[in-house]
């Protein structure tokens, strides 16, 4: 009986020892991050440059390859720490909704007044405003480059989706690959 009496008290001890060790030391465990390797945009140039993904994740360990048109962002250099934010994460999110037949005409994005503005390779600038709703104004705009009625053109204003505005004629829409 005071075997069993022993044996409870050194597992009920191990139990506050680990107990109080939990508590003192904290949750250490490690979450995993999956990190998507997909590039969409690019900062810097040359042998300089990395690839940005999808979430904002700077890509220090993958360069782009030298064939790739992905779009330029407006940095001369890659960020300190692992991530873009701000402005350019909006932009970003943005150049992650491309549809995959628009892709090879985006050239480079900024942030101006309007928000997100995405260059395309031909001149032409797609306003989106912020990056919500992006996939949706990516449609709207292959809606609007694709309408026949329309030859040239400077700017489309995405920023209601669901109404783009158009203007200028100053550049002619790319041509169908």
């Amino acid at each position: 009986m005071r075997r069993l009496y022993r044996g409870v008290i050194v597992i009920l001890a191990v139990i506050c020892i680990a107990f109080v060790y939990q508590k003192v030391f904290g949750d250490k465990t490690v979450e995993p991050h999956l990190v998507s390797s997909e590039p969409v945009a690019v900062i810097g140039s040359g042998s300089e440059a990395v690839a940005v993904a999808d979430d904002g994740t700077v890509l220090s360990w993958l360069a782009p390859p030298e064939d790739s048109k992905l779009p330029q962002l407006p940095l001369s250099s890659a960020p300190k720490g692992p991530r873009v934010e701000g402005s350019v994460l909006e932009q970003v999110r943005v150049l992650a909704a491309v549809p995959p037949a628009l892709r090879p005409y985006v050239a480079s994005s900024h942030f101006g007044e309007s928000g997100v503005e995405v260059e395309l390779s031909s001149g032409i600038e797609l306003l989106f405003g912020g990056a919500s709703d992006a996939a949706r104004k990516w449609q709207a705009a292959a809606t609007v480059l694709a309408d026949p009625s329309i030859a040239a053109l400077d700017y489309v204003d995405l920023t209601a989706p669901g109404r783009p505005a158009v203007g200028g004629s100053g550049h002619t829409l790319p041509p169908i690959e």
